[in-house]
């Protein structure tokens, strides 16, 4: 009788779930302005907000605003002590994305690293991206 609840319990155990890869990842110069610009920030903020919308030449380009907040369906990213809040609507246009930042003497700017991307245009304002093959 033993063996039989020993095997039942072993079989309805549910298996572990896998983790969850994380959605993005930043350079050590993206987290450095991101400290930066959390500390000029007029009020508090608890990170950036990162997404996608529709829009440019190529048909869609990332967004970057402060979060002052973290609302229920963000997928929030923690890296090199900072925090990225993605928009659940762009987290499959987002997976696997590395965020830098680049200063010369014309711009700054985020720079976004992404394997999902199709194309851009040539203004280097819009990109098209495809989801994530998970």
């Amino acid at each position: 009788m033993k063996d039989m609840t020993q095997q039942a319990s072993t079989v309805s155990a549910k298996p572990k779930p896998r983790p969850r890869p994380q959605v993005m990842k930043l350079t050590d110069a993206a987290a450095d302005r991101i400290r930066e610009l959390a500390q000029r920030a007029d009020s508090e903020i608890v990170g950036l907000r990162v997404g996608v919308k529709n829009g440019g030449c190529a048909g869609q380009s990332y967004t970057v605003e402060y979060a002052h907040d973290i609302r229920p369906t963000d997928e929030v990213v923690e890296d090199k002590g900072v925090k990225i809040l993605v928009d659940p609507k762009a987290v499959l246009f987002l997976l696997g994305t590395e965020m830098d930042y680049k200063a010369d003497k014309m711009q700054a700017q985020f720079v976004f690293k992404n394997p999902n991307e199709v194309s851009a245009c040539g203004c280097g304002e819009s990109v098209q991206l495809k989801p994530a093959e998970v």
